[in-house]
């Protein structure tokens, strides 16, 4: 008889659980990196909206498949630039889940991971949140407040996006 905590986390014994472990890794990184911040509430739908977005950036910037915690802090780095204003981080995104998917696909396995991290985009292209509209408003600010001022509904993550970068910064 097996015993339970000597099951494989990678499907491959026969039917098994598949455990995410790179997708819940980034995931766990991506919200102490946001938690540590503290910008927003942890149940707000923006901080949902960063830290999958951040989820995302960790999990896709992960070439080598090994996600590991010594190599964060030499990878904030790497995750500053893909999150800054001027990357074309949603093109670098579709471009990124493409590629891992065919290598998914060329090893014959279902990824799981992967499949988690295509919820999250999915999410964060489909989910549009009520946002300050910067652009309307001159020096980019609302007179009088926040909660004053025109609101534009935004996609998810063009509102996590600059939330993680800023987090990563605050870290």
């Amino acid at each position: 008889m097996q015993h339970r905590g000597h099951q494989s986390t990678d499907g491959t014994d026969g039917g098994e659980l598949t455990v995410p472990m790179a997708w819940l890794y980034a995931e766990y990184i991506a919200d102490e990196l946001l938690r540590t911040g503290d910008l927003m509430p942890p149940t707000s739908f923006e901080f949902r909206a960063g830290r999958d977005a951040l989820a995302l950036t960790v999990f896709l910037s992960d070439t080598d498949g090994e996600l590991s915690g010594i190599r964060v802090v030499t990878q904030l780095e790497t995750w500053l630039s893909l999150t800054a204003y001027d990357q074309p981080w949603q093109d670098w995104v579709r471009e990124r889940m493409d590629q891992v998917a065919a290598e998914t696909a060329a090893s014959g396995r279902p990824s799981v991971d992967l499949e988690l991290a295509a919820a999250a985009w999915r999410w964060l292209q489909e989910t549009e949140l009520l946002a300050p509209d910067l652009n309307a408003v001159p020096g980019g600010a609302a007179p009088g407040g926040e909660d004053e001022g025109p609101k534009v509904w935004t996609p998810a993550w063009q509102l996590g996006l600059p939330l993680g970068h800023l987090a990563i910064h605050l870290f």
